[in-house]
């Protein structure tokens, strides 16, 4: 009876197999023609900032309260400045990475799993981590947790333990991951870009290497927490089904008390806006493609440059329709992915681009990014095309700030950087009113190809040939 069943259920299989193809197919056929022409677009509505209720506590904290209706949740963000990246010693580049890891993982009163547990049954989450600029630590729950919410966030920011086991759990894992960056010729070609932009500056030294990560230690930790948090270089946000009253209440009872520990980090030093064009070889053997960085340094967020060259960096290289994705990708097929973006921190910023690109094709790729970077300095960018990228921004935008954790993270974020709270709400009208001049020249001033160093990881002996019109490259051997 088996064999029969089976071929029975084969033949019913291809039948249905063939019957599906068949529907789809007049389906297909059947499907009519979109209309030659589309509705507009709508306007865009505006991301409205309700009210920001600001408080200075006694030791220096800022908080600020928008109070929002919707969900039945707080979210609460608190921003130190100083306690980033920046803040690392020459030799432990990114500690603050872990630093930022550890800090909920254990305190004076609770492990780590406690954490979890209690935040879990408040019906949310806590997590921190680092920037350039400073350290966030953020957290959630359930409105009417609210106050135990604040309570754990405060435990977590001021009271770390930094356990040993954890320490260790943390290094141990720190190394493999290590290890596997140490492998992926992206992560080579951004640490010597870096170094290439920024020199010895801070902002240039942001990636672990092995003896930060075994130099850790909880004494380390300890001392490195009291140095970088300090109340008065603070900002707490507080965001959700919360009065003003109760969130500066809830900010008094968990940081009120709070003093600084240890000496304040000193405040970052400008970065440099410009440097000497480098050219870069890093030596991959056997490998059969080539990973390409250009770059260079730029202003900090701060600057009036700051949104047009952001925009400037959206039209080059963010999404598949931006420049050089539809020429390096779409139009001549050397790569899954182009791009090329603007960042800016506290006290300077970069542009970068890059590509992974087969050996064949290196030096053809570098000459489309360079093309494209002088095309978009030399020539006004289209009206349909200033149009489309203003609303991938704007859309972008608001559709990622409608949530309120989102939009209590934006705030820290920018308040690090040097933003002002307003700065959320001026965002897309700011946007709006870029023009195409403006787009030209930050491409001229930012993006002039013979400004940017270049970074190339690959077989010197495959693609060596093709950098010549580029510059004579040092050949690195890791």
């Amino acid at each position: 009876m088996s064999r029969p069943m089976i071929v029975t259920c084969k033949t019913t299989l291809t039948a249905l197999v063939l019957a599906c193809t068949t529907h789809l197919s007049v389906a297909s056929a059947a499907t009519p023609e979109l209309p030659r022409t589309l509705p507009a677009y709508g306007v865009d509505k505006p991301l409205t900032l309700p009210p920001v209720a600001k408080k200075t506590l006694s030791n220096g904290l800022e908080v600020w309260v928008i109070q929002r209706d919707g969900l039945p949740r707080v979210d609460a963000v608190l921003a130190v400045l100083g306690a980033g990246l920046a803040a690392d010693p020459a030799d432990a580049p990114g500690f603050a990475n872990l630093f930022a890891g550890l800090l909920s993982e254990g305190t004076d009163r609770h492990d780590s799993k406690a954490i979890a547990e209690t935040m879990q049954g408040l019906g949310g989450g806590i997590e921190a981590s680092a920037s350039n600029d400073g350290v966030i630590v953020s957290a959630n729950a359930m409105a009417n947790f609210a106050a135990p919410m604040v309570d754990m966030l405060a435990e977590v920011a001021r009271t770390p333990a930094f356990p040993a086991s954890e320490v260790k759990l943390a290094q141990a894992n720190a190394l493999q991951s290590l290890k596997a960056a140490e492998a992926e010729p992206s992560f080579k070609a951004d640490r010597a870009l870096l170094a290439a932009t920024y020199g010895d500056h801070p902002y240039g030294r942001t990636q672990p290497n092995e003896a930060m990560i075994t130099g850790v230690t909880p004494e380390r930790l300890r001392t490195e927490h009291a140095r970088r948090f300090h109340p008065d270089r603070a900002l707490l946000v507080l965001t959700g089904r919360i009065a003003p009253a109760e969130g500066f209440a809830l900010a008094q009872k968990a940081f009120g008390d709070w003093k600084a520990g240890g000496e304040e980090v000193a405040a970052t030093p400008p970065a440099q806006l410009t440097t000497d064009a480098r050219r870069i070889l890093i030596q991959r053997d056997g490998s059969v493609q080539s990973t390409l960085r250009l770059g260079r340094p730029a202003v900090a967020a701060s600057d009036p440059d700051y949104l047009p060259l952001r925009f400037t960096g959206v039209v080059l290289g963010s999404g598949i329709s931006s420049r050089l994705n539809q020429n390096l990708r779409e139009g001549k097929g050397y790569t899954y992915g182009a791009r090329a973006s603007y960042s800016g921190s506290r006290a300077g910023g970069r542009v970068s681009g890059g590509a992974d690109v087969r050996n064949e094709v290196t030096g053809a790729s570098l000459k489309e990014f360079m093309g494209e970077y002088a095309r978009l300095g030399s020539e006004p960018m289209s009206a349909r095309e200033l149009a489309d990228t203003k609303r991938y921004i704007v859309g972008g935008f608001i559709l990622t700030n409608q949530l309120q954790a989102a939009m209590a993270s934006t705030l820290a974020s920018n308040w690090l950087v040097g933003l002002p709270e307003e700065y959320l709400e001026q965002f897309v009208p700011k946007v709006r009113a870029v023009e195409a001049a403006q787009v030209q020249a930050m491409a001229k001033k930012y993006f002039d190809p013979k400004a940017q160093s270049i970074v190339v990881v690959g077989d010197a002996a495959a693609i060596a040939g093709q950098l010549k019109p580029f510059g004579e490259f040092e050949l690195q051997k890791k």
